[in-house]
């Protein structure tokens, strides 16, 4: 195992994993992280290099062709990595010195066998310098999905799933919202302590917390918090990592104590705890997912909250008909694109494709159609995904409730005056404007 205590060497040996082992960004960060002895601004800097640049990747690629001699996919993959490491520092991040920028990136050329190349790396980033001072070197084209595209990092079909649903400066907006670092989001655990006891310990620990409207239980952070196990009350079982956006969900649910409650996709948790606190940890909440390993977060998140009402399925749900008809109510965080969390998974936007989302769609189609049979006369479904895409979210809702005519859609009376809802009766959430994930969620009432 090598010993890493260069912050811009981590950040080259994550991103050629992710780019020519396909690995995913936090694994391969994760992996060098273990190895690195580096204090906590370094940690920092190498976390911010490599989430920023596999974020804005097409827009480093553009630049590389237009200053270089070579097309960026003609680059050797080194050299590629070592020029995206330098034009991301002198692009988007101020606190780096120029100088710096451009030697740090010569020496990584030298120190990674690409000595013969340190010149074209020194002259590449000079370049961007020159042209800086006068003009943006990013040369866009008029066309708006690539102008788009090319200017946010992003693939043409994503900009055009948003052009479809918003004008283009509100396109604009999203995606500078979706290429900034995201928040933490904590919600307190109120059957162990409250939001204000959350507060005062976070505070004396050096860390602010702020309030979230229609948000009771949640917590946002702000600035540097370190460790995220080594906060006050993770232990003792005070809160969790969850962002506000999932806790609206729950809260549309309206768990109540007594009730039997099934959880159809629910690892790693999240929404399962929460469930359980808003019952009062009273009822029976059973937890399904088809992957084994990741009912272990469940059940761990669940003992780390103290909470006892909670069972966990391991199982297919479309394949789980010993539900039929016992559910008071119902939750499908269905499979999804993630679309709503482009901020926090910079993989997503280069991984997802118009083909994987089809796919999906047929499956939460399929899931939807299923865990209906589990819900008792009078019961309520709620369906959610964290992506914004009509294929995955209205349009298997309009198609479910066109041949289910015993179910609507219902609106509690406490969510009446709530931003989030559409006329049609759905939530639907737009990070640019709520500043939280994009997500769409939809709660059904079965009327017999």
């Amino acid at each position: 195992m090598i010993s890493i205590t260069n912050p811009r060497q981590l950040a080259f040996l994550a991103l050629q994993d992710v780019y020519q082992k396909q690995a995913y960004t936090d694994i391969a960060l994760d992996r060098f992280l273990c190895q690195a002895k580096i204090n906590r601004a370094d940690r920092g800097l190498a976390c911010e290099l490599v989430y920023g640049i596999v974020r804005r990747c097409r827009t480093l690629d553009a630049l590389i062709d237009t200053l270089g001699k070579k097309k960026a996919e003609r680059q050797p993959p080194k050299l590629r990595i070592i020029l995206h490491i330098g034009l991301y520092q002198l692009r988007y991040l101020s606190q780096i010195p120029e100088s710096a920028a451009v030697n740090t990136s010569v020496e990584l050329a030298k120190n990674n066998g690409l000595s013969k190349l340190a010149g074209v790396v020194n002259g590449l980033l000079r370049e961007y310098l020159r042209i800086s001072t006068k003009t943006d070197p990013l040369v866009l084209p008029t066309n708006p999905v690539t102008k788009l595209g090319i200017l946010h990092s992003f693939p043409d079909w994503i900009v055009q799933t948003w052009l479809k649903q918003l004008e283009e400066l509100e396109v604009d907006r999203l995606f500078r919202w979706f290429n900034q670092s995201p928040a933490i989001d904590l919600r307190v655990n109120i059957l162990k302590t409250s939001v204000e006891e959350v507060e005062t310990a976070l505070l004396k620990a050096g860390v602010s917390g702020s309030r979230l409207p229609y948000l009771p239980q949640a917590l946002r952070l702000t600035g540097s918090t370190g460790a995220i196990q080594k906060l006050p009350g993770y232990q003792e079982g005070w809160w969790i990592v969850q962002d506000s956006s999932a806790q609206l969900v729950t809260h549309l649910l309206d768990p109540q104590p007594g009730e039997t409650i099934i959880d159809a996709c629910a690892a790693p948790g999240g929404k399962t705890t929460h469930i359980a606190e808003l019952m009062q940890d009273r009822g029976t909440i059973i937890a399904c997912d088809r992957d084994g390993k990741r009912l272990k977060k469940v059940r761990a998140n669940a003992q780390r909250l103290d909470l006892r009402s909670i069972q966990t399925r391991v199982g297919d749900s479309l394949e789980l008909e010993q539900f039929r008809g016992k559910g008071d109510r119902v939750l499908l965080d269905a499979p999804c694109s993630g679309l709503g969390t482009l901020h926090k998974r910079p993989d997503i936007r280069w991984r997802q494709t118009p083909d994987k989302i089809e796919e999906l769609s047929r499956l939460q189609t399929d899931l939807l159609e299923q865990v209906a049979t589990w819900i008792k006369p009078k019961g309520i479904l709620v369906y959610a995904t964290c992506t914004l895409n009509p294929l995955e979210n209205e349009k298997v809702i309009q198609s479910f409730l066109s041949s289910h005519p015993h179910w609507s859609i219902e609106v509690p009376s406490s969510f009446s005056e709530s931003p989030f809802v559409t006329s049609e009766g759905w939530f639907k959430i737009f990070p640019q404007k709520y500043n939280m994930d994009g997500f769409f969620l939809v709660r059904l009432k079965k009327q017999s």
